[in-house]
């Protein structure tokens, strides 16, 4: 996915990269930035020392319905459990999910960590999120404009077809919209695996209180379900798409 931003002259774009994480902060100082970047390395730390005592957490493609008090791996669990996945499906959601959280904290109104096309963000400005989905001729060329909202919300997208992560499915992209980041991004990768132009099943398992809306693209076809805002026209930026394995 790409970010960009509307009407508004003053923004920071950093591009930072850790191990499988590569993410692209947005913030209106320097100091946000800092506190977001701050907080994913924690937050991986965080997870990596949960995963070295528990590889299960890894490896599983099921839901693990573990509580430990650490918020990343709970978070996760929670979204794995909600979508019918393994943790790890919500890993690139909950990372820039804590991001977010601690720019907020740092005093941030405007904030965005795109972790590979997994987005989190506080908004006190409309921005816009263009929609990367492949060889589709839609890809690059629909977006949405989001905001200006208080919350903290998070937009994820999975690809059967785009980047290494492990996917069962056929959509160029599936884009998430709730207000829990974990969540949005486990429900995409449950989505993306399941989801075909003869087969919607999938849905109708959707809960409206954990997921806002969706929107997929397969192909030259796109088609939506639940609240999310109308699709804009965007011109492809190609500099704009961050892209990470996590």
């Amino acid at each position: 996915m790409d970010i960009r931003q509307k009407n508004v002259p003053v923004m920071i774009r950093r591009r930072f990269h850790l191990r499988e994480t590569i993410a692209t902060i947005l913030a209106a100082n320097e100091s946000h930035i800092t506190a977001a970047w701050d907080r994913i390395i924690t937050a991986r730390q965080e997870l990596e020392s949960y995963i070295a005592g528990d590889p299960f957490f890894l490896s599983t493609l099921e839901p693990y319905p573990v509580r430990t008090g650490i918020a990343i791996v709970d978070r996760m669990a929670e979204a794995g459990e909600a979508a019918g996945v393994g943790p790890m499906a919500a890993v690139a959601g909950a990372i820039a999910w804590a991001g977010v959280e601690a720019m907020q904290e740092a005093g941030a109104l405007f904030g965005v960590v795109d972790n590979g096309g997994d987005i989190a963000l506080v908004a006190d400005r409309e921005v816009t999120i263009g929609v990367h989905a492949g060889t589709s001729p839609l890809s690059d060329r629909l977006g949405f404009v989001i905001g200006p909202d208080p919350a903290i919300r998070g937009i994820c997208t999975s690809s059967a077809t785009v980047g290494h992560s492990l996917s069962f499915g056929i959509a160029d992209s599936v884009t998430v919209f709730s207000k829990n980041p974990a969540f949005a991004d486990a429900w995409a990768t449950a989505i993306c695996n399941q989801i075909s132009p003869g087969n919607t099943s999938v849905l109708e398992k959707l809960d409206p209180g954990q997921v806002e809306g969706v929107f997929v693209i397969i192909g030259d076809r796109a088609f939506r379900w639940g609240r999310i805002p109308d699709p804009v026209r965007v011109k492809g930026r190609r500099d704009l798409i961050t892209g990470g394995l996590l």
